[in-house]
């Protein structure tokens, strides 16, 4: 699993959860429950993954869609 994403914005990682799901890319959220344990207060972002595989078509969709690939 390679990170695509490190961030704290729910709406941005809905959103790109969706647009890998629509092309038939499975992803997965990482840190999820760490980040509401220390209270949402912002200090761990939240690691949105995909399989290595699936790593480069994934950076394009997600920058085709104007979503900043951080990682």
């Amino acid at each position: 699993m390679q990170p695509l994403i490190r961030s704290n914005d729910p709406v941005e990682l809905s959103f790109a959860q969706s647009v890998l799901a629509d092309a038939g890319i499975p992803s997965i959220l990482l840190d999820q429950h760490t980040s509401v344990l220390e209270g949402s207060i912002g200090a761990i972002p939240r690691r949105l993954c995909v399989a290595d595989d699936d790593l480069d078509a994934a950076r394009a969709l997600l920058r085709d869609a104007g979503l900043v690939v951080t990682a």
